[in-house]
């Protein structure tokens, strides 16, 4: 692809010509787009990246079954056909995926839930994974965990995703391509000058940008009211210029694992929700999400007690093992911001997504991206992207990330147990699930962590389960980390596994390295 052109200066600020708001997937997607057509991109992010919805989903890369019970065709037809898209442009950190749906009598009948299958094998142009086909729970191994009186079900397939490093990846491949990525840069103003925008920022930072994507997530109405001069042009709070969002919180809880098998299980509530059980960091079980109406503060999100009950509730009616709120080692929640489409219950708010540009007779270009899902972001990305085209002429050429690798995903869809055998064969000092770890990260650029390497000791200093000094140089160098919890809970989930003890002496490690700096 065409390099990304450098910004020029106008009034010793650099202008851009285009400026992302929000880390998330969305803006690390269209970043990325951009970027690869030639533009100049600068991101804008409040925290780090992925702090918020793009860190706490449920992890898959789906159709969304249940989104066929809504009529939402379109919407699962788009995301199906990107799911073998992501899997092979990224698969150290997209893969296949064997659900168990067990049929529940007094709920979803049989034949309806045979008809679904059908239809999700076959509306989204499938290829690679296997088919939908019914298991006999009494001697399958995915019945094992189950309380009796469960004899069929019906196994299908999605894909799992690390979603956090799916949109660093995004953003790092931008950088590659010329984009400039700020982290912990809130932005505090929007001001149209002329052709221009002008963007202040909380640190005193200022900017110029041809056009700017407000990708904030369930923050884009606050975005868009920074735009004050706009919304009197069209004579609209920022509220009805957006349509109204919903924003719908999903929890989620992680307990040890639940079953040894690799299946993961969808399962049907009597309230007529769903939720999921996947196999997690290997040693451990996913249990999400609930639907949740969420107002109030953003930032600091966790579930609530009733969530967790709710969870360990769910789980507890189809596992053998009661699960109660003190198994669960670690929860988080999410709020997503969805279209407020008029549905009365969250769950059955549209995932789908709205691109709104401003009209030319405004001046320089505002394109707010209103709800999308994760499975969706390339696609939106490539849409928002063809959208700025219209009114930028600094973006060259058609959509190209449909089959570009992320970083590090430069081979083959199934081959990453290969290449974490060659990993270790090359560092023999490597444990199969350090390596594991590695490749499911990294891909092929876990080479450029290790380096020279020819034992631990030249790997820095070890903080525990294979996290060592010269990975941790590679985050901050390469994937914008500061902060522990960028590297515990977003890079990694070591979180799960460090002590308290490790964790503070990582912690010391980066107050070192980085001195606090952004």
């Amino acid at each position: 692809m065409t390099k990304a052109v450098r910004p020029v200066s106008t009034n010793a600020e650099p202008t851009y010509d285009v400026a992302v708001i929000g880390a998330g997937i969305n803006g690390a997607g269209i970043a990325r787009d951009a970027a690869g057509r030639g533009a100049s991109v600068v991101v804008l992010e409040a925290g780090d990246i992925a702090r918020g919805t793009s860190s706490a989903s449920t992890k898959l890369i789906h159709g969304g079954l249940r989104y066929l019970e809504h009529r939402e065709f379109a919407l699962v037809r788009e995301s199906l056909a990107e799911r073998e898209r992501l899997w092979k442009i990224a698969p150290h950190v997209v893969w296949p995926l064997r659900f168990v749906l067990p049929h529940r009598p007094g709920l979803r009948p049989r034949w309806l839930l045979r008809l679904g299958l059908f239809i999700y094998d076959h509306i989204g142009g499938r290829r690679a994974l296997p088919p939908a086909r019914t298991i006999d729970l009494r001697t399958h191994p995915a019945g094992a965990p189950l309380k009796p009186g469960f004899a069929t079900g019906f196994a299908y397939s999605d894909c799992w995703v690390d979603d956090a490093r799916m949109v660093v990846l995004n953003l790092r491949d931008a950088a590659d391509r010329g984009a400039t990525v700020l982290t912990r840069t809130q932005v505090t103003s929007l001001t149209r000058d002329g052709d221009l925008w002008r963007i202040g920022t909380h640190g005193g930072e200022h900017f110029t940008a041809r056009a700017v994507v407000n990708a904030a997530g369930p923050a884009v109405l606050d975005v868009l009211g920074l735009d004050v001069l706009g919304l009197d042009f069209l004579g609209l709070s920022a509220e009805r210029a957006g349509r109204k969002m919903r924003l719908v919180r999903g929890s989620h809880i992680v307990v040890q694992r639940l079953f040894e098998h690799d299946h993961a299980y969808f399962f049907q509530l009597p309230d007529g929700r769903i939720f999921f059980a996947i196999p997690y960091e290997q040693d451990f079980t996913l249990v999400g999400t609930t639907d949740v109406d969420h107002t109030g503060p953003l930032d600091g999100l966790k579930p609530d007690d009733a969530e967790i009950a709710y969870l360990c509730e769910g789980a507890s009616a189809y596992f053998r093992k009661s699960i109660t709120p003190a198994d669960v080692v670690w929860s988080f929640a999410g709020v997503r911001p969805l279209v407020d489409d008029g549905s009365g219950r969250p769950e059955a708010a549209t995932r789908g997504y709205r691109l709104d540009l401003s009209d030319a007779a405004m001046g320089p270009p505002l394109l707010s991206v209103f709800g999308g899902k994760l499975t969706t972001y390339r696609h939106l990305a490539q849409s928002a992207t063809d959208l700025l085209a219209t009114r930028l002429n600094g973006l060259r050429g058609k959509g190209w990330t449909a089959t570009a690798p992320l970083p590090g995903g430069d081979f083959a869809m199934t081959g990453a147990a290969a290449l974490t055998r060659d990993l270790m064969a090359q560092y023999p000092f490597l444990q199969r699930d350090w390596a594991h770890r590695l490749i499911t990260s990294y891909g092929t650029l876990a080479r450029q962590i290790l380096g020279s390497a020819q034992s631990l000791a030249d790997c820095g200093a070890h903080f525990g389960h294979g996290l060592t000094a010269c990975e941790v140089d590679y985050l901050i160098d390469r994937e914008w980390a500061r902060e522990t919890d960028d590297i515990l809970w977003r890079r990694s989930k070591l979180g799960l596994r460090l002590s308290p003890d490790e964790v503070a002496a990582l912690d010391g490690y980066l107050q070192t390295r980085t001195g606090g700096a952004r």
